[in-house]
């Protein structure tokens, strides 16, 4: 808050002198110089300023026993707005953002402060210039997380390297096939051990330089160097072979019939060997880094880009956290957000129904109650599926007992017996133990209170832990129980044996060695099946987890998204976010 501004509501909340709107107020330049919290000789200066601001009028006594008056010619609410607004003309998104952020005793200021920022997200076209930029903004309601290909674990993070980075080839959901990327073609042997790409000539790095087939072998070899949590899908790799610049091939210790997902994924996206990743991210996608901290993620399109250059110029992310739904907005200037509504004017409403699911795992790498089955089944009624979708509804559609929406809907649902859970978790020995569940604050706190309330049912005593959602997954390894949530990508046998392998996850961390061994030793052979044979594989996988308990599904989630009706070429990439680099807008 500036200088001004502060004195004005130092006036506004004095306690040693009550003032009144458009009142003239008797008052000394003693009195004021304890509400200003300044000397008598910069009362004055301060007055002036006050007044040239149009804040009071200001009317000093003339003669012995003549008092001054002072008038207040602005509310509280009109100053802060004042105030706001000037720092959104400036552009200072950030300072505007944490003035809102001292709003919290005023709900209905905050409130209209809000929609005040939510106008300037969404499309502008800034045609007052020459380059006629088009840039589109959006908010997200928490910290970027790393953006490192080796190690993205978010889906909001691996959308974004989908948008700033490009695979060697791309799976296609809709057809179940890959289509040319990086690589125009490709070719596995009949033993499916030895794969060749083909890469296209003339695709140039975010730096300007020509992609060639030693990135590609670079990026591989950076996953091993790195320990990168998703090594062990690329364990059959025996040795790479540069072939020429646009030739690269792949030799292999066994046949491996799912080769081509692992060079569709975000984790083998194809960065250039002579640049660090940890300190700058270069790809060959559609956008371009051309700003990025704490706050800010500003993406340009590529102008050299190998496909169909971004209709839109520019798209900027504002990290906000506590500030936004977890709704996507891709809205227009002008647009009217409701209070507490998923309502917008001019607006169509987008629904992704999700693959994946949320869920809640035990950490067996604590001591506790919970290693005794009928403890892990009383919590699995406990968190009940049917239940959970229908008291909590909102984006919870479905209930799962499978990450995969239509192998649960061959499940045959009754809602589970509260009493019976009390009788199974008297039967295990437990002792009033508290059970510490571990939950992301800005996503799962409805869920997270339901779930102690229910436990408070049978006698299970759960506290709960809230954890900043960036900070996850390893904030939680401290708690018993951890409620989470798994997006699968279109691809899904790949987020499931992604899900099933990667290191670095939920799964990883709370499973004891033994089962995770275990669970390996069941997808060893994953790659060499065909796609019927892994489909079953992978059912047999999820038996094992959920026959003893170690994962609980919870329900299937819905991804909605409001668009602005000017907003054309919408289509989904991978985890239900609109693909902006096929966004445009269209004229009014």
């Amino acid at each position: 808050m500036d200088t001004t501004t502060a004195h004005y509501m130092r006036l506004t909340t004095a306690n040693e002198v009550t003032f009144k709107l458009h009142t003239p107020v008797p008052v000394t330049i003693d009195t004021l110089s304890t509400v200003l919290c300044c000397t008598p000789r910069n009362v004055k200066f301060t007055l002036r300023k006050l007044e040239e601001k149009g804040f009071i009028h200001w009317q000093p006594g003339i003669g012995r026993g003549h008092h001054s008056t002072l008038t207040l010619l602005r509310s509280e609410n009109e100053v802060m707005e004042d105030r706001f607004l000037e720092l959104m003309r400036k552009g200072k998104m950030k300072e505007a953002i944490e003035f809102i952020g001292t709003m919290e005793n005023n709900e209905t200021l905050r409130e209209q402060l809000l929609d005040s920022l939510y106008k300037q997200m969404g499309f502008h076209s800034h045609a007052e210039n020459s380059s006629g930029q088009d840039v589109l903004r959006m908010m997200r309601s928490r910290r970027l997380a790393d953006l490192d290909p080796a190690f993205v674990y978010n889906a909001f993070e691996t959308y974004l390297l989908g948008q700033v980075c490009s695979t060697l080839v791309t799976y296609d959901a809709k057809t179940d096939t890959f289509l040319p990327d990086l690589a125009h073609m490709w070719e596995g042997s009949k033993d499916h051990q030895v794969w060749t790409f083909y890469l296209r000539k003339s695709v140039r790095f975010h730096h300007n330089r020509m992609l060639t087939s030693e990135d590609v072998e670079f990026t591989l070899q950076r996953l091993r160097s790195v320990n990168s949590p998703v090594i062990w899908l690329y364990r059959d790799i025996e040795r790479i072979e540069v072939a020429g610049d646009y030739c690269i091939r792949f030799y292999l210790n066994r046949p491996n019939q799912f080769f081509l997902h692992l060079f569709s994924c975000i984790p083998m996206t194809i960065l250039p060997y002579d640049v660090d990743v940890s300190k700058q991210l270069i790809g060959t996608g559609p956008f371009q880094i051309s700003e990025i901290n704490e706050d800010l993620l500003k993406l340009s399109a590529f102008d050299n880009y190998y496909s169909i250059r971004p209709y839109l110029d520019q798209v900027h992310f504002w990290f906000v956290p506590d500030l936004e739904s977890n709704e996507r907005h891709y809205e227009l200037p002008g647009t009217d957000r409701l209070e507490h509504s998923t309502h917008y004017a001019q607006t169509n409403s987008f629904n992704y129904p999700a693959l994946g699911c949320q869920y809640m795992l035990f950490n067996f790498n604590k001591p506790g109650i919970f290693h005794h089955p009928k403890v892990r089944q009383a919590m699995k009624m406990v968190y009940d599926p049917v239940s959970l979708v229908a008291e909590l509804g909102g984006n919870r559609i479905t209930p799962a007992n499978s990450f995969l929406p239509w192998k649960s809907a061959e499940h045959h649902w009754t809602p589970s017996s509260l009493e019976q859970a009390r009788n199974l978790l008297h039967s295990s020995g437990y002792l009033s133990e508290t059970l510490i569940l571990s939950y992301s604050e800005n996503k799962d706190a409805l869920t997270a209170n339901w779930l102690q309330q229910r436990a408070q049912q049978i006698g299970l005593n759960i506290e709960l832990s809230p954890t900043n959602e960036s900070l996850y997954p390893t904030n939680a390894m401290n708690a018993d129980l951890i409620l989470a949530e798994e997006i699968l990508e279109e691809d899904w046998q790949y987020g499931m044996i992604h899900f099933f392998t990667n290191r670095s996850n939920h799964l990883h961390m709370c499973m004891a060695p033994h089962s995770l061994y275990e669970l390996e030793q069941k997808l060893d052979s994953f790659g060499q099946l065909d796609n019927h044979a892994r489909a079953h594989l992978l059912d047999e996988a999820e038996d094992l987890l959920r026959d003893n308990y170690w994962i609980l599904h919870g329900c299937h989630m819905n991804k909605r998204a409001q668009l602005n009706q000017s907003l054309f070429g919408m289509q989904t990439a991978d985890f239900g976010y609109m693909d902006i680099s096929k966004l445009w807008i269209k004229d009014q």
